[in-house]
């Protein structure tokens, strides 16, 4: 997938630029393509053979969506600014809730021209025609002195927390905003407002519309079949990755952005030497003003990791007229100090006579398994070493399988792990690695859980139990039993996100839908940023289904555990703390209770009903 920044020598553009490589979860480069701002199109044969491959690579067979939630759906993606559809006052709307049964239908079976896509078209030509007579008007109309620069090119275009305007009343509103700016930013004013009239108000008969539609209903239709997948066009990949589970952290030219009528302004993390609060009008020859929210952050993350020079166009407030600056990615990364990924953080509590190391675990990246294991070697060289350790997974709401496969090593050298289903009823069995002696972890382990621990997560804290290696203390956790992978899809016009996979614990129980009863249950609170909702995957909708495995696991490693009695955590004989959480001396307590009296945590009572 290949990208390209076309040279326009007054915009200070680029030659050539293959768009940077990213790392997917399955470690693979994905290089991404720079947006040109054209809204994304399907035909009707590329729109039927994506939802062919869906169908064929879920791990499951889907329930029937329904026509109106579909119609819903589509109204919402096919419009990236409020006016196309989504509008109170848009007529298209009411053309896709009145053919959305038809457009499904056709969409699902091979037969037919998708006709119900084309006169969803006819209506859209007219409607965005009929726009964009009242923003031109409106914007000939304006000469500058009627509004600020500020107030031009630098004030949001939405409020997220305001009602949806009329689509008339927005199409003025951007007339006026582009016309004043068109006026005031001097001689360039006119590429960038015409940049604007491109993008929000494309030229196209209703072929071309139907195609946008059919774009649509696709995006529409992966998350109402799959509540963990998604489908995104090539202009727009980079939505649908999960960059926070990479080793590495990615790049991109700032952190947060608002939306204006002329391109965006930069919120927050701005990359040297542009500055927080500086309106972006180009970006290596990408005239910014309509591009769509995903088409803006992939634009920063290509240019960001081409680490080739390249000129970008902003206006700072306080400046008459647009300046050029100079971006040189690979050097300005370099100055900026990153977080580094591999800091776990540790809590060294006392604990009986020695003491217990805490690791928070917040998230599952690639990576994991490298960073617990420069932890445990890490405390097990202090003098005196720790009596065992607790891997807080709680507020875990998952991440990387590879990730909880390579940590579980340290624990569970070599022991065969989960079974994992697809659609075909066929198996695949993942094995943990079998890192050095130095590197693993013998002595007592447990970890806390709660209702927000989920998927890679549940992962961990599952498999540790189920070979009787650590007990679990908590809550029931959320049940996320499932997982998803990358594909491009058989268009070739984007990538997906599917649930391929059905996993359940090694020892065959399911997770999907039901979640992990604790080994020892303790009423944890909420952590501070924790979900309250009460959420969990058996409430979502179309969640996929349970599904109970065979038992993988070496009977030769259960039995060796149990004799070490690893299931029974060490006494405390009533010396524990203090500890930052006051809930974590309390479920330390209870998992270590004395001399006499310490618990027998019981395995079996581990995935009890709900």
């Amino acid at each position: 997938m290949e990208g390209r920044l076309a040279k326009e020598p007054s915009d200070g553009g680029l030659e050539e630029n293959n768009g940077g490589l990213f790392e997917t979860d399955e470690s693979q480069a994905t290089s991404f393509r720079v947006p040109s701002g054209a809204p994304s199109a399907l035909s009707c044969e590329e729109a039927r053979s994506i939802i062919g491959q869906v169908r064929e690579m879920l791990a499951y067979r889907p329930a029937p969506i329904r026509a109106s939630t579909f119609a819903e759906a589509v109204i919402d993606w096919l419009d990236p600014h409020g006016l196309w559809s989504a509008a109170p006052d848009s007529p298209v709307a009411t053309a896709i809730e009145r053919r959305g049964r038809e457009l499904l239908r056709e969409m699902e079976h091979e037969r037919g021209d998708c006709a119900a896509a084309r006169d969803v078209g006819r209506v859209l030509e007219r409607w965005v025609a009929d726009l964009k007579r009242g923003f031109n008007e409106r914007r000939a109309g304006m000469t500058g002195s009627e509004m600020s620069i500020d107030t031009a090119v630098f004030e949001p275009i939405t409020d997220n927390n305001a009602p949806s305007p009329k689509a008339s009343a927005f199409a003025l509103l951007l007339g006026e905003r582009v016309g004043a700016g068109e006026r005031l930013l001097g001689a360039g004013g006119a590429m960038f407002a015409r940049a604007a009239q491109e993008h929000f108000f494309p030229e196209m008969d209703a072929e071309g519309w139907s195609r946008v539609v059919l774009a649509a209903a696709i995006r529409a239709y992966v998350p109402l079949i799959d509540p963990h997948g998604g489908w995104a066009p090539l202009e727009e990949e980079a939505s649908i990755y999960e960059f926070d589970l990479d080793s590495h952290p990615r790049a991109s030219l700032w952190d947060k952005i608002g939306r204006t009528a002329f391109g965006a302004r930069i919120e927050s993390g701005a990359l040297p030497p542009m500055h927080d609060g500086d309106a972006v009008l180009s970006l290596g020859g990408v005239r910014t003003a309509g591009l769509a929210m995903e088409q803006l952050q992939q634009l920063a993350i290509v240019v960001a990791a081409s680490h080739r020079p390249t000129e970008a166009i902003v206006l700072r407030r306080g400046d008459a007229e647009p300046r050029a600056i100079k971006l040189d990615p690979g050097a300005s990364l370099a100055q900026v100090s990153e977080e580094p990924h591999d800091g776990l953080p540790v809590e060294r509590i006392p604990y009986g006579e020695g003491s217990i190391v805490i690791v928070p675990i917040r998230e599952v990246r690639d990576d994991l398994g490298a960073q617990l294991t420069r932890v445990v070697t890490r405390e097990r060289a202090q003098k005196p070493p720790p009596t065992g350790f607790v891997l807080d997974l709680r507020g875990n709401g998952g991440g990387s399988t590879d990730g909880a496969i390579h940590a579980l090593g340290i624990f569970l050298p070599g022991a065969p792990l989960f079974p994992m289903k697809r659609q075909d009823n066929s198996i695949e069995l993942e094995r943990a690695p079998e890192p050095p002696m130095a590197e693993r972890f013998a002595g007592p382990v447990a970890t806390f859980v709660d209702g927000n621990t989920a998927s890679a997560a549940e992962m961990i804290s599952g498999a540790l139990s189920t070979y009787h290696r650590a007990p679990s203390v908590g809550r029931l956790t959320y049940g996320k039993g499932c997982a998803q992978e990358y594909a491009d899809d058989d268009a070739r016009a984007g990538v997906l996100r599917l649930t391929t996979l059905l996993y359940a614990l090694p020892d065959g129980s399911p997770v999907q839908r039901v979640g992990l009863a604790p080994t020892l249950r303790f009423p944890f609170a909420l952590l501070p940023d924790e979900d309250s909702s009460g959420e969990s995957e058996a409430k979502l909708p179309e969640a996929p289904p349970t599904w109970r495995g065979p038992d993988v696991r070496n009977r030769q490693m259960v039995a060796q555990f149990d004799a070490a009695k690893l299931m029974t955590w060490p006494p405390h004989k009533g010396h524990v703390g203090p500890c930052k959480d006051a809930d974590v001396c309390r479920a330390l307590q209870a998992l270590g209770g004395g001399v006499s009296g310490t618990p027998r945590i019981s395995v079996a009572s581990k995935l009890a009903g709900r």
